[in-house]
């Protein structure tokens, strides 16, 4: 199994871990989550189709998942998650970026999105790059590298982080179990990454521009 059929197919295989791993299916999602959103090089593990497929199947008996709890359970992943993140960044930021071997594991394009986008919002980028897949991890590091103050970090941590799990959480709660979306889930989850990437690719397309004038 490999990353692009796990999220593509993130469904089926949230069955499999349910039905397979039991209780332990809250921690493995809180995991997942924590690392997305954690650890600088990992930017592309499935943050938002996990909690749209995880909320999908709360929504279903069968599966004995509990909502409330796999909301607690992705909110506390996300902000411990943007806050190792931030710590990492406050005291290894300047030595991971320069050092000639762990430079090499951090995507220098998305880095410096992240600080583009950063620059132009402020603190709310804290909050609005949760939206935003690649972003939402380079954001934290960005801004413990910087001079942002962890107390204002941490609200716009929390209200960024319940925001997007509150949104992902709803979607697939109601949407989740509708035939024609499980019918179509795989398509479902490619158009929420790429909806979600458009600011990421219209950013682009405008530093080319100020770049060529």
């Amino acid at each position: 199994m490999n990353l692009v059929d796990f999220i593509l197919h993130i469904d089926s295989h949230m069955v499999n871990i349910v039905n397979n791993f039991g209780l332990w299916t809250y921690l493995i999602m809180f995991l997942i989550i924590f690392i997305e959103t954690g650890v600088v090089i990992l930017p592309f593990l499935p943050g938002d189709s996990l909690i749209f497929a995880a909320m999908a199947l709360a929504a279903n008996p069968q599966y004995g998942l509990h909502s409330w709890l796999l909301f607690v359970i992705f909110l506390a992943a996300a902000v411990l998650g943007d806050s190792m993140n931030y710590e990492i960044g406050e005291h290894f930021g300047q030595f991971a970026t320069e050092n000639k071997y762990l430079s090499k594991l951090i995507n220098k394009e998305h880095l410096h999105d992240a600080h583009l986008f950063f620059q132009k919002h402020g603190g709310k980028t804290i909050a609005i790059g949760r939206f935003i897949p690649l972003i939402r991890t380079f954001v934290p590091f960005v801004a413990g590298s910087g001079t942002m103050h962890y107390r204002t970090f941490l609200k716009f941590n929390f209200i960024g982080a319940f925001l997007w799990v509150l949104v992902c959480s709803i979607a697939g709660h109601l949407f989740g179990n509708i035939p024609a979306v499980q019918e179509h889930f795989s398509m479902i989850i490619l158009g929420i990454i790429l909806v979600s990437l458009v600011p990421v690719l219209i950013t682009a397309l405008k530093n080319r521009r100020k770049k060529r004038a």
